[in-house]
């Protein structure tokens, strides 16, 4: 009788488990989203949205915007004639004073006709914790409707319902859909949003059009209801829509205003519906079980499965109700399998699966597997013995197991003893052991064997797993050597030195010794490798590491660390002499060529040493230490020596400790650009302004360039900085354009800006966005960045030069090949290095100079600007010498831009307004 239900009584406990579990929710909205795909429609044109999209972000700058661009809005929509216009934009923090008065201004003239946005929030601080009603300011609250814009995400992270709005003390917030809709209803209930309304059928402009009076733009608009929101991605108001999309949050309360003014907001039917569509499927399958055959119930539950979804379809599309089908179907499911189940000879299913698996695991079986009676002699031989040991079975069935012995003794203590004799049960195997094999040819090789005993109708009887271990053997002989030394040289690597290292301290610490540590680089070996090929390389490396290493001897150890590094450890009384003495004969050593091949190679060494313990107290830091002093060789002097002292480590690590600030620095908008001015030394009249960066730390306060801008140069961040740089600079040059001041920004370039990416595309796209013109932009260059691939850096300098831009040479005088860069490559002018100007009126030496390259520039038709004017006699001085231009603390200081307007450009305004 029970076997009669089972089928249904599977169906039953299926449901329970997937209804407990709420597993079943994946398949309702996959069932759900389905149905929106089906029934895809329009909008209906009412709702207009305006996007804050990546162009106006473009355009307008950085969000978010002055309240004055939103009053320009505001006027032009206005204007264009549209019914309503909601702002889903936050506005319950105050902006500038001026801002938010402009703004107040418009929302009057709009007169009623303005929804803000209110939201709630957790508030988690205060006396006031809870949920707090963020709302306009009151200005603004008082002179516009208000209307809630929060959005309910589901449990599986998508947005599917959308209420009509919520209450607070009493009172009812209307939500921003239902008010774009017009709808009067005053209930807090929510719907499903109908996602089968297409989003792209919204009628849709960008604000930046409509804040330029774009007149197509503004007839979309007329008589519509529009609804100001953020598109771009990067504002982040973007949420997870069902069918995988990604909307943003405008378009989502667009889209519920559409599914009201469609009569499309969406309503569930009620669980009463579900339970009686499973009491009616359980029944049919009840009536239909035993008088239909597998294949006509198959068909059934089929059919079923589709009357039921096109219900759901009809409901959907006409009634605008959605029938949660997913227990249904998984009910269906849950009987097919029960018919597949009911089919089904699970007896004779795993006889025969287990039957064929122990087939094939005797049959693969790569070991050598060896039965035993009770006096070890051996009944059963497989192929696998055959293939390690080399004998047949009719050659070693009913032999003692001491044949397979190297040494033929006998093995008794290799097997299991007989304690136990309990018919047909496994006894306790003895331990995996190894011994000596050995084959029918007479090889000996080592066998790992894993005995166990069973007792059988016969007695007792032995099985023996054997494996032939040999080329296991060699493989960890060969890791271990891997492991220890160098492949290449032959000597010990880094990880053996590090623990020799730790035992050659702690032999010395217990006899009062000291022990020295060198860590010697080859001098340009990758040049040898450039050159002559990696192989001639690796030779030039072996003959190293051999003298090396018969100098050294029995005295200490020599290890190859990586590439052309190798370390000498030795203990201080072994070495004779003082530790300079045993460095300086090291570097003497390379003296003689070394035999590489048929060649011979000179090489040069550079070493780093240190001594434990006043050098490191144990291996790893006398190892990094030595490595520290090494790299002070090279940088300092190749070719010598360098003892590390606790100075070279300071230095690094406040080096490292400013790259960690400056990282910091960059991150939290550290930086600033102060300007200088350049003036014409006839009329006084400021010409132009260099960008100068400076660093305002939060406790150092701003700290001196020099302090800086090295460590930048030559960090990672240097691209970084460099373009943070020029984009300020750029955009402060347009905002003094459009202010009416002709002011050129020059701007100092650095060398990783050539090597990252293409620069001149770079300033042609910035001026662009910017709108600068070129004329007055400067971009000073020095002598380190002209030495850098001259081809592309003159390729680059003549695709700016064709933009407008200037190309001065900054610090000229002070480099190698000053005069035969002005030659070569396109370049408006130059600066003299303030070094030249500093003292131009006592030394005649400098005056020279100045002069001379005053003159040159003139004949070359290069303009020429002198720094580091100090007094009005050097301005005077270079005016007589012909030099027009000219910058120095004379005629200011480098400023913030707004204390340069202030000083400069509001003092030419008043000038231009009086001789008007």
């Amino acid at each position: 009788m029970l076997r009669r239900f089972m089928p249904h009584i599977l169906v039953v406990v299926t449901l329970l488990t997937v209804g407990l579990s709420g597993c079943y929710e994946l398949l309702s909205h996959a069932l759900i989203d389905l149905r929106f795909r089906l029934d895809s429609r329009p909008a209906s044109g009412e709702i207009a949205v305006v996007a804050i999209d990546p162009r106006s972000l473009e355009a307008i700058g950085v969000w978010p915007w002055p309240r004055t661009a939103h009053a320009r809005l505001l006027e032009q929509l206005q204007r264009a004639g549209v019914r309503d216009v909601a702002f889903d934009v936050d506005f319950s923090a105050p902006s500038d004073a001026a801002s938010d008065q402009a703004f107040a201004a418009a929302l009057q003239n709009a007169k009623g006709s303005v929804v803000l946005p209110i939201f709630k929030q957790l508030n988690t601080t205060g006396k006031e914790a809870g949920i707090h009603v963020n709302r306009p300011l009151t200005p603004f609250e008082q002179l516009a409707w208000t209307a809630l814009v929060n959005i309910e995400v589901a449990r599986d992270g998508r947005v599917r319902s959308y209420a009509f709005g919520d209450r607070d003390d009493k009172t009812f917030l209307q939500s921003m859909g239902a008010f774009l809709a017009g709808s009067n209803a005053t209930t807090d209930m929510s719907f499903l949003v109908d996602y089968g309304i297409d989003p792209s059928s919204l009628p849709k402009v960008s604000y930046v059009d409509i804040l330029r009076g774009d007149a197509t733009a503004l007839a979309k608009l007329k008589d519509k209801r529009v609804i100001v929101g953020a598109t771009a991605i990067e504002l982040g108001d973007y949420y997870s829509v069902p069918n995988g999309r990604v909307l943003p949050g405008v378009v989502l309360q667009a889209l519920a205003a559409e599914s009201i003014i469609q009569h499309r907001t969406l309503l569930s039917t009620s669980m009463t519906a579900t339970v009686a569509g499973l009491l009616l499927i359980v029944m049919t399958m009840l009536l239909s079980w035993r008088s239909l055959s597998a294949a006509r119930r198959a068909l059934l539950i089929a059919m079923i499965s589709i009357g039921i979804e096109a219900v759901a379809v009809l409901l959907h599309v006409r009634y605008a109700l959605t029938f949660d089908t997913s227990l249904l179907q998984i009910a269906l499911v849950a009987y097919l399998a029960a018919t597949a189940l009911d089919e089904i000879d699970f007896r004779g299913l795993l006889r025969h699966v287990a039957e064929s698996r122990f087939e094939r695991i005797a049959m693969s079986i790569g070991d050598g597997l060896v039965c035993t009676d009770q006096d070890k002699r051996i009944t059963v031989w497989n192929p696998g013995a055959v293939a390690i040991f080399g004998y047949g079975p009719d050659e070693i069935i009913g032999q003692p197991f001491a044949r397979l012995r190297a040494d033929g003794s006998e093995t008794g203590e290799l097997f299991p003893q007989q304690e136990a004799a309990l018919p047909a049960t496994l006894l306790p195997g003895g331990a995996t052991v190894e011994f000596e094999g050995r084959r029918k040819d007479g090889e000996v090789f080592p066998v790992e064997a894993s005995f166990s005993a069973w007792q059988g109708a016969e007695g007792l009887q032995y099985g023996v797993i054997l494996r032939d271990i040999s080329v296991r053997k060699r493989e960890a002989a060969r890791i271990r050597y891997l492991a220890e030394y160098d492949t290449l040289t032959a000597l010990i690597n880094r990880n053996t030195l590090q623990a020799e290292l730790a035992g050659m301290i702690a032999t010395a610490d217990a006899v009062s010794d000291r022990v020295v540590l060198l860590v010697i680089g080859l001098d340009a070996f990758q040049h040898i490798n450039d050159m002559l090929g990696h192989s001639f390389g690796d030779r030039v490396l072996r003959a190293a590491a051999e003298r090396l290493h018969r100098e050294i001897g029995s005295m200490g150890r020599v290890a190859r660390l990586s590439g052309d590094e190798f370390a000498v450890a030795i203990p201080c009384s072994a070495i004779g002499g003082t530790v300079a003495e045993l460095a300086e004969h090291l570097s003497h050593l390379f003296e003689a060529p070394l035999e590489a091949g048929a060649r011979q190679q000179r090489v040069k060494i550079s070493l780093g040493v240190a001594v434990h313990p006043e050098g490191g107290h144990t291996a790893d830091e006398l190892l990094s230490n030595a490595h520290l002093a090494l790299c002070r060789a090279k940088t300092d002097a190749r070719g010598s020596h360098v003892i590390f002292e606790s100075a070279i480590r300071r230095e690094i690590e406040q080096r490292l400790t400013l790259e960690a600030e400056l990282a910091l620095a960059v991150e939290r908008n550290e930086f600033e650009l102060f300007y200088q001015p350049q003036v014409d030394l006839l009329s006084g009249r400021v010409i132009g302004a260099e960008a100068l960066i400076r660093w305002r730390h939060p406790t150092r306060g701003l700290v001196p360039p020099g302090d800086f801008i090295p460590v930048v140069n030559t960090s990672p961040l240097s691209e970084a900085v460099a373009t943070w740089v020029m984009t300020t600079a750029v955009r402060q040059a347009r905002a003094w354009q459009l202010d009416g001041h002709e002011i050129r920004v020059g701007v100092n370039l650095s060398p990783s800006q050539f090597q990252s990416g293409d620069l001149a595309a770079f300033v042609s796209k910035l001026l662009t966005v910017t709108g600068l013109s070129p004329r007055l932009l400067e971009l000073e260059v020095t002598e380190d960045i002209l030495l850098h691939d001259e081809p592309g850096v003159l390729q680059t300098f003549n695709r700016m030069r064709a933009l407008g831009v200037s190309l001065v040479f900054d610090d000229f005088g002070t480099g190698y090949a000053s005069l035969s860069y002005l030659k070569k490559f396109p370049l408006d002018g130059l600066k003299i290095d303030r070094s030249f100007v500093r003292d131009v009126l006592t030394r005649a030496d400098d005056a020279a100079i100045v002069g001379s390259t005053v003159s040159l520039s003139k004949q070359l038709g290069l303009s020429v600007i002198a720094e580091g004017i100090e007094n009005a006699a050097t301005a005077e001085f270079l005016l007589r010498l012909g030099c027009e231009h000219g910058q120095g603390y004379h005629f200011g200081k480098p400023m913030p831009a707004a204390d340069f307007t202030q000083r400069f450009l509001q003092v030419d305004d008043t000038r231009r307004a009086g001789a008007a």
